[in-house]
């Protein structure tokens, strides 16, 4: 069994426990982020244009971190903690907040606690309503009744707004997944249990068994593929989701389980009554033998899980460390989970401040080992990471967000209570 070390440090080394200043409620702000640097996902001859990259794991902005100093030997070199406060936000989630200065600099930390044992909590995937949009955590969580709330997935910023990976709620279902490259996820198992690692999106066509459906309601359809869009993507994409290619591509409208239009040219903007399948390069091939009569589109993740967020990168697995990136310093989220208390483990940690300087890849993954978790994933962070959360549904912006303003995001990792 492993000790939650940090968080027993802090507390029991004579910190001080008091309620907490709850921090100011920022203003919302546009989705005209900066774009991340310009780079192929593909074959060039197999994309016109190709559009805004998918971001570093860093943050979906893009920006390049502080460099992080090098200090020898700093693991021999423990952290100053001060400036300790705890709360409770209710029953089964405490909210903890510290500094931390060491030889790097100091850093402010954000730690939610949630104890999965309890029948009245649940963990929930908010998105404004629709994929194809963005609003900021504060925002969502107020809207879906939450006590707490983390900002979650790294997201095409700037351009769709839509999610990078695959995302699942309880109460909606399965709202955006693709079928490789970003699969990386915190789930829910069938049965509720925690879980990290691979999801894996499955999709087929009974007329064109054949084709190859890689992605449904995502940001980009996958060269070769065929992208699904529902209603709750918003309204019919253009050649954003083809990385700007106009050639051999497809987009087939179906409604009622049968096809209404097969046209060589993507429509944006009209409202989507019932599916609308968008192909590339051979998917497009696939789509244009599916004539006018019966399609029968089905999709599913594999193992049925109950909730899925993606992030980038795994932190831990089975309790060690697996990301070796000690270089940019950034303000971040994770989450992760504790075996021993049962316990889903929240983190934000400011940056990009005099205050606090952010972390690399690797202190994230070692503060959360600290802190117990057994395994964590890394979520969008930069001027994304936002945390919030209250009493009696009163939400305030517990850390301090890098960005002047609170920053839309696509989505958010939420703490409901029934």
């Amino acid at each position: 069994m492993r000790p939650r070390s940090l968080l027993a440090a802090l507390v029991l080394s004579g910190a001080v426990v008091a309620p907490a200043a709850a921090a100011p409620a920022l203003p919302g702000t546009s989705s005209a982020d900066r774009a991340p640097e310009r780079r192929a996902e593909s074959p060039a001859d197999q994309v016109v244009d190709l559009g805004p990259a998918e971001p570093t794991w860093h943050s979906s902005d893009g920006v390049v971190g502080q460099p992080a100093p090098y200090v020898a030997a700093r693991r021999a070199l423990p952290a100053q903690r001060s400036s300790t406060t705890q709360r409770r936000l209710g029953p089964g989630v405490v909210y903890t907040t510290w500094t931390e200065t060491d030889a790097r600099g100091p850093v402010v930390a954000h730690l939610l606690a949630v104890d999965l044992d309890r029948d009245d909590l649940r963990l929930d995937v908010v998105n404004p309503g629709k994929v194809a949009a963005v609003e900021d955590v504060l925002t969502m969580a107020r809207d879906t009744g939450a006590v707490a709330a983390v900002n979650g997935d790294f997201y095409d910023i700037g351009r769709t707004g839509a999610p990078l990976g695959v995302t699942a709620s309880p109460r909606r279902g399965l709202l955006n997944a693709r079928e490789t490259g970003w699969n990386q996820a915190f789930y829910l198992t069938k049965k509720g249990r925690p879980q990290f690692g691979e999801i894996d999106f499955k999709a087929r066509i009974a007329q064109r068994p054949g084709a190859d459906v890689t992605n449904i309601n995502s940001h980009f359809v996958l060269p070769g593929g065929i992208g699904i869009y529902t209603s709750r993507w918003g309204r019919t994409p253009g050649y954003e989701v083809t990385q700007g290619q106009q050639q051999d591509v497809r987009m087939v409208e179906v409604s009622g389980g049968r096809v209404v239009a097969n046209r060589g040219k993507l429509k944006p903007g009209r409202k989507i009554s019932g599916l609308v399948l968008i192909g590339r390069g051979e998917g497009a091939k696939q789509l244009r033998k599916l004539g006018r009569g019966e399609a029968d589109v089905k999709w599913w993740l594999r193992g049925r899980p109950r909730l899925v967020l993606t992030g980038s990168k795994l932190l831990i697995d089975d309790g060690v460390v697996q990301v070796v990136d000690d270089s940019e310093m950034h303000p971040r989220t994770a989450v992760g989970i504790d075996r021993d208390t049962h316990e889903v483990l929240l983190l934000t940690v400011d940056g990009r401040s005099d205050d606090s300087r952010g972390h690399t890849m690797v202190e994230l993954a070692r503060m959360m080992q600290d802190l117990g978790a057994d395994e964590a994933l890394n979520l969008d962070g930069g001027g994304s990471t936002t945390m919030v959360g209250g009493k009696r549904g009163v939400l305030r912006v517990l850390n301090d967000p890098s960005d002047s303003v609170l920053r839309n995001v696509a989505n958010a990792l939420v703490v409901r209570r029934d």
